[in-house]
């Protein structure tokens, strides 16, 4: 067999969310990462104001997780997850709820943001089920969120793009208004002051649909792939309340904002309200070994705990659910944010970073900043007739002058890892602000 090159090493790998042919003719490539900063196959330094995608909140070549790997590696590789389990699979989930909010005594593991997605649409319409309320089929998500790839994902999901070129989704899915208010909210420091009221845009749902029908509802406490939308102040209480009144389950899909990136362990924390399911993944590993988490109060795990104990009780899971690589880098991860405290460190830095993207106001073509946490969003004026790109530009010069931010639409948004510190968030800023000065 001819086993010759057909391609050369760029054309092989059909690459994710990127403009493929732009890459390919001037490629941006990483080959190693320390802490805060990528190094390129040029041997220049990047430093990291995404923290990868969202996930790396610990910064990069953490000692303690690249040893749990290596260590896991050669002592147990892989383990059925069907009807047979490993000791770190139960470590791990017993300490990482020991972390969650309050209630959230179960997880049930996945491989990504959008795998828990989906387990987590599952558990809500099969929990209302083993409870003998099979009418209530209907998921209610949000228009612009982003829940992920998978036809689960992008039916809950609102963000165009993701969804036109896939014909018929999920049936039986509707969605409540998005909170974005720029006229009301422009360059609000933290949570809108304007918008709680755009939570009982669920209650119009109740009326069409009827309560008997609805499953769950699910947002992103911070939206944040569609730009970071800040949720207004006592909006997401609202949401909680009429979720209550008409017995519908409430999803936060904390993909983001779980593990330290709001200043406090997860999102649910940081805003004192408690769903019934929180959607995890990117931060479990700080992103180093693809990993999720669906965490769950008990009145969902214990509805499903009935019958003959010989039978599955929910017919749904992954080959590599709590994979022992996966888990050894999940132990690491936890020890490495309570080492250094980054759990909470988002909130020491808080105001710092704040000042420093309200900075940004008033440079050419900003028509917002936002922040919340160690989250930060500049919405940009968009060219006429060119939509996404002025932020494109932005993104490609920023690389050049050695930063890496992220941009969706005409907006750029940045997270950095949560071991920043504040001369490098002066750096990550100021040569933003030449940038956006210098943009087009």
């Amino acid at each position: 067999m001819n086993y010759q090159h057909r391609t050369n090493d760029l054309e092989a790998f059909w690459m994710p969310f990127s403009a493929n042919r732009q890459f390919k003719k001037a490629p941006r490539m990483l080959v190693s990462a320390d802490r805060m900063h990528y190094r390129t196959d040029d041997g220049r330094s990047v430093l990291d104001g995404t923290a990868g995608l969202w996930c790396c909140n610990a910064g990069h070549n953490r000692p303690k997780i690249v040893e749990a790997i290596r260590a896991q590696a050669g002592e147990l590789d892989y383990a059925p997850a069907f009807q047979m389990g490993h000791p770190k699979v139960f470590e791990f989930a017993s300490k990482v709820v020991n972390i969650a909010p309050e209630g959230f005594d179960h997880v049930f593991f996945t491989n990504s943001g959008s795998e828990s997605v989906e387990t987590a649409l599952k558990m809500a319409v099969a929990y209302h089920r083993v409870k003998g309320n099979g009418s209530k089929f209907r998921l209610i998500g949000r228009e612009r969120g982003y829940h992920g790839v998978n036809f689960g994902g992008i039916s809950v999901g609102g963000i165009v793009s993701n969804r036109k070129m896939f014909g018929t989704l999920l049936t039986g899915v509707d969605h409540i208004r998005h909170t974005h208010d720029l006229a009301r909210n422009a360059f609000t420091r933290g949570e809108p002051e304007h918008g709680a009221d755009l939570a009982d845009d669920l209650e119009r749902l109740v009326t069409l649909h009827d309560a008997s029908t609805i499953a769950a509802v699910i947002v992103e406490p911070v939206a944040g792939s569609t730009g970071v939308l800040i949720p207004p102040k006592g909006y997401l209480q609202r949401l909680r309340a009429i979720c209550d009144k008409h017995d519908i389950l409430l999803i936060f899909d904390e993909v983001i904002t779980g593990f330290g990136r709001l200043g406090t362990p997860f999102a649910t924390d940081y805003f004192g309200v408690s769903p019934d399911i929180i959607v995890t993944a990117k931060g479990i590993t700080n992103g180093v070994i693809p990993m999720g988490g669906v965490f769950v109060k008990s009145k969902i795990h214990d509805a499903f705990m009935n019958g003959p104990e010989h039978l599955i009780e929910f017919f749904h899971g992954y080959t590599y659910s709590g994979n022992p690589i996966a888990c050894a880098a999940g132990l690491g991860t936890l020890e490495t944010y309570k080492e250094d405290g980054l759990l909470t460190r988002g909130a020491e830095l808080a105001p710092y970073w704040e000042d420093a993207l309200q900075s940004l106001k008033g440079l050419p073509h900003v028509i917002d900043v936002r922040n919340i946490g160690l989250i930060g969003a500049i919405e940009l004026e968009s060219i006429p007739g060119e939509p996404t790109k002025r932020a494109f530009s932005c993104f490609l010069d920023a690389f050049e002058r050695g930063i890496l931010i992220r941009t969706t639409g005409d907006i750029i948004a940045l997270s950095p890892p949560l071991i920043i510190s504040k001369a490098e968030i002066d750096q990550l800023i100021g040569t933003l602000a030449q940038v956006l000065k210098d943009s087009i």
